[in-house]
């Protein structure tokens, strides 16, 4: 019996050997092509240890802006859920600051997470132009910002992560052709914005999330302490939202 089955599976071994290397070859190629492609989770290297520090903060967040934070989550994953896009507008009153912040934190912490589907813009009660200041404040953190188009309201590309889309950023009213007109996710940035815009037409969710305004400082000698304090507080509690995110 013993001589009997060695025959056997030595056959079989042999029988099968061409096409295990074949399916061994083909996996290895796949790999080699995808080597260079980002996966879920990877950012710029200039990024990460910034969003490192950030998530190991979450405990630092306030438990009634946590609230309102996972209702937003909650939007998002419903949306998921449904097969539907996940449309965000961050509203400030100039679209110049916290609003152009809090949407590219939120479109890089979706990449982090994986959460496939959202899909996030600002705007403003008015246009006037993403403010320097907050720019440098973002490339500080990591992000790779190149002037696209100069003027009194510069076009920006924004990156956050190899072999995604980069992030078209310019200063534009919150109903602006380039923003969901219906069906998207209202989230006020500043209180001032908040209050003067009780109704957003079209936003199925409307919910306030304000910062203190960098501009307070503007020409002082904290300005770019207050513009980096404002940027990681965004930071931290957008990732704190999209970890949250349940699909």
């Amino acid at each position: 019996m013993c001589p009997y089955r060695i025959i056997t599976i030595t056959q079989l071994t042999k029988a099968t050997m061409k096409t295990f290397s074949l399916c061994l070859f083909m996996l290895l190629t796949l790999t080699a092509m995808n080597s260079n492609e980002t996966k879920p989770g990877e950012l710029n290297a200039s990024l990460q240890p910034y969003v490192d520090q950030i998530t190991s903060e979450f405990d630092q967040i306030p438990e009634e802006r946590k609230r309102a934070l996972t209702k937003l989550a909650l939007y998002i994953s419903t949306k998921q859920n449904s097969g539907e896009a996940a449309k965000l507008t961050f509203i400030c009153t100039h679209n110049s600051r916290r609003s152009h912040m809090s949407q590219l934190w939120t479109q890089a912490a979706a990449h982090f997470y994986g959460v496939e589907g959202v899909e996030t813009y600002s705007g403003g009660t008015e246009a006037t132009a993403f403010n320097p200041r907050a720019v440098k404040a973002m490339k500080k953190a990591g992000f790779n910002i190149t002037t696209v188009k100069q003027g009194d309201n510069p076009v920006y590309a924004v990156n956050y992560a190899e072999g995604v889309p980069t992030v078209e950023a310019f200063s534009k009213k919150y109903d602006a052709p380039e923003n969901p007109q219906k069906d998207f996710a209202a989230i006020m940035t500043c209180s001032e914005a908040d209050k003067n815009c009780p109704l957003i037409p079209g936003a199925s969710l409307r919910i306030p999330v304000p910062y203190d305004d960098p501009k307070e400082f503007d020409g002082t000698a904290q300005e770019e302490a207050k513009y980096d304090e404002r940027c990681h507080q965004i930071a931290r509690e957008m990732f704190f939202m999209m970890s949250k995110v349940k699909s």
